[in-house]
């Protein structure tokens, strides 16, 4: 094998067993898959560790993917509970798994979710350094960064979410312009604080080379996070916000420049006559890679159910370019998500990337509605579950309320609309 990663195979026109089976799932040629890679506006995350990952492709043309957080915190850390929300995530086809695991040793319940897992995987190596190696945030160096991205990426992390954009630049433009809700990303407030309280530059933006250099060597996909995200629709489009976007886009080239694959990270919270002019901004300043979106949120006030606030936003933002859609759950904002939490956010952010793949005229993304449509005419029950993206909560529902004729359901009776136009249509008896 005469190359490293994906990219540098795209460049030199091999075209690898996962852009084989990209093409296969996607519907798109070959040629056209490795033209894209090459370009940077596909990215394959797929680190040459992960044995068991049937990979996926995102980016220009194809489907929108959704990737599912989870992990464990020191108030909840229970890994069974976290395993079986893999099983779950997995059993739903979300395509990506992130371990935003941030208490603990968590080296063990990598390996065995990497072994496990055919979604891509994916992580924030930042919180594992505060954890791993118990040290005090002012205590950890530059080195001690680098070495926990080496291991998440010798053990077969498929993407990390590396915050090279907050930096001393950015970070004077954050504090001149100010902010209702200040910095919300997680690993972006610590480096924020580790910067402030060492007088140091970023260690990921200073050394970003030696990053690229692990991510060339095992063919990790970088996930350039958006450390100054907006965390409310106040701060949404801000000089923070798009001060960063502009560094993420050089970062982007210099990555493609060391044949290592790229997405960008988005917002956030953001109103929704914003989102279209973000993603567009975005692919502009970023130079088309794959963009990868928090939601966006449309609504700050939805605690409990902040799972349609990102799927409204989530929908928008695919429908005008994003590519990959990070699931918010029902528990957002207010604690770690349980095993029902997981199932709705994973329902919602599906919901909302097949909404955009069929605004966007994905090939095939609206067959399965129209086979939906079909069974509803004829009031095929079995097949309207079997086209159901939660078939079980479709059955319970229609089953819950007992009918007096088994091809109607509860709501209409023998005056369904499908069941009244079909007999007319065909001439037979109708009775009401």
């Amino acid at each position: 094998m005469n190359y490293k990663t994906q990219m540098e195979a795209a460049k030199k026109g091999i075209i690898t067993e996962a852009m084989k089976i990209v093409s296969q799932k996607e519907q798109i040629t070959e040629d056209l898959i490795l033209k894209r890679v090459a370009a940077g506006s596909i990215a394959i995350p797929s680190n040459i560790n992960h044995k068991s990952l049937n990979p996926e492709g995102i980016g220009a043309g194809l489907r929108t993917k959704i990737n599912v957080n989870l992990g464990i915190s020191g108030d909840c850390p229970d890994y069974k509970r976290e395993f079986e929300k893999v099983k779950m995530s997995i059993a739903l086809k979300a395509e990506s798994i992130m371990d935003l695991s941030n208490y603990g040793k968590t080296f063990s319940f990598r390996e065995k979710l990497i072994d496990y897992s055919s979604a891509m995987i994916g992580t924030v190596p930042i919180y594992d350094v505060i954890g791993y190696l118990e040290k005090k945030l002012i205590d950890i160096s530059a080195e001690d960064f680098l070495k926990v991205v080496e291991l998440h990426a010798k053990q077969g992390v498929d993407f990390m979410t590396i915050h090279a954009g907050i930096n001393r630049n950015t970070v004077s433009k954050f504090k001149e312009s100010g902010r209702l809700t200040n910095i919300v990303s997680r690993g972006g407030s610590l480096l924020f604080a580790w910067m402030e309280l060492t007088g140091n530059e970023n260690p990921f933006y200073e050394y970003y080379d030696d990053v690229l250099d692990v991510f060339n060597k095992y063919d990790v996909t970088i996930s350039l996070g958006d450390a100054l995200r907006p965390g409310s629709t106040a701060d949404s489009t801000d000089c923070g916000q798009i001060t960063e976007l502009i560094e993420l886009g050089l970062l982007t080239k210099r990555a493609w420049a060391s044949n290592v694959q790229v997405m960008v990270e988005g917002p956030g919270h953001m109103a929704i006559n914003e989102i279209e002019a973000n993603m567009r901004l975005q692919k502009r300043l970023c130079h088309n890679a794959p963009f990868y979106v928090l939601g966006p949120l449309v609504t700050d006030i939805a605690p409990g159910y902040d799972h349609i606030t990102s799927a409204i936003g989530g929908a928008i933002a695919a429908s005008s370019g994003a590519d990959f859609l990070c699931y918010v759950t029902p528990a957002e904002h207010l604690r770690l998500p349980d095993l029902q939490d997981v199932k709705d956010g994973i329902i919602a952010a599906k919901i909302a990337a097949h909404a955009a793949d069929i605004a966007k005229g994905i090939p095939g993304a609206r067959d399965i509605d129209d086979r939906m449509s079909a069974a509803r005419q004829r009031v095929d029950w079995e097949c309207m579950y079997e086209c159901a993206l939660d078939p079980e909560k479709a059955r319970n529902y229609r089953e819950s309320v007992a009918v007096e004729n088994e091809s109607t359901c509860s709501m209409c009776g023998k005056m369904c609309a499908m069941r009244t136009t079909s007999a007319i249509l065909e001439g037979r008896d109708l009775d009401i």
